[in-house]
């Protein structure tokens, strides 16, 4: 390890965010994530690492990094960075396969469903989610709320979920197109909308359930109404106005200047500029 990577390490903090590996080019070769950037970052320049791994520390002549307020919001700027750059060394998250979504389809009788091929349908995507389970801890809740039809292709009879309350049995019914577009509407406020406004209106309809001693149905809100507290994390990256603006920031510790330089266009992150020195 060489005494300006050391010095650097030094600087970096014990906090969850990203990182940029960057060859003698300046050119980024790989991005991570970390739960602790300070003991990820260090792990790359101590012990000993598989093939792959040393090749990559063998080429990175300096890093970057990003604080992020949580792990699930490093995991979700980690796959913006990846888009963006490219990194030759990220060969396993280059493709968005790699990740689960929730679709809701754009059929006549539309679906909710879970893919890590968003090429194989159209619809609302939602995601990606950190995993299979998270993705399907999701769509559970909103099926209990929202029954739009599991089977693929359209059955000829009502099954098990129309009975159940978690279909409108478009096998056997007719459906007015205008309660498909309201579910739609409100399932993408609750995955994409402001989530302290939807959790306000979700607990209203929860309290209006028990008031009428529908328990049941106050439970199943109640349990969303928890999942989105619990999973449903905004990326600060992104701006919810949609405005572009260039943010300039700078930050001194232990004679170390760091200017950064943010080009956020349409409320997205789109490009960074560093500059470290001493």
């Amino acid at each position: 390890m060489n005494e300006y990577i050391m010095n650097k390490l030094s600087l970096v903090p014990f906090e969850p965010g990203c990182y940029l590996m960057k060859d003698k080019n300046g050119k980024v070769i790989y991005v991570g994530k970390a739960k602790k950037l300070r003991n990820r970052l260090r792990s790359y320049f101590t012990g000993s690492h598989d093939a792959k791994t040393t090749r990559l520390v063998s080429e990175i002549a300096d890093f970057e990094y990003i604080i992020t307020n949580s792990e699930v919001e490093a995991f979700i700027l980690e796959l913006n960075l990846i888009k963006q750059y490219d990194p030759k060394y990220n060969v396993m998250l280059k493709d968005d396969k790699t990740y689960p979504y929730i679709v809701l389809t754009y059929e006549e009788h539309p679906r909710l469903i879970i893919t890590r091929n968003l090429n194989e349908v159209e619809g609302d995507v939602f995601g990606p989610y950190p995993n299979v389970a998270s993705a399907k801890e999701t769509k559970n809740l909103l099926d209990k709320l929202y029954p739009f039809r599991k089977c693929h292709p359209l059955a000829n009879k009502f099954c098990l979920y129309y009975h159940i309350k978690q279909c409108l049995g478009p096998c056997e019914l007719a459906i007015n197109p205008k309660l498909y577009e309201e579910y739609r509407s409100e399932i993408i406020r609750i995955l994409k909308g402001n989530t302290q406004e939807i959790i306000q209106e979700l607990t209203e309809k929860m309290m209006m359930y028990a008031d009428n001693l529908q328990f049941e149905k106050a439970k199943e809100y109640k349990e969303l109404i928890e999942h989105l507290q619990k999973t449903t994390e905004r990326q600060r990256m992104v701006m919810n106005d949609f405005l572009d603006r260039d943010v300039f920031g700078y930050y001194f510790k232990n004679g170390y200047l760091s200017i950064q330089v943010f080009y956020i266009r349409a409320g997205k992150l789109i490009e960074r500029d560093a500059f470290i020195t001493p």
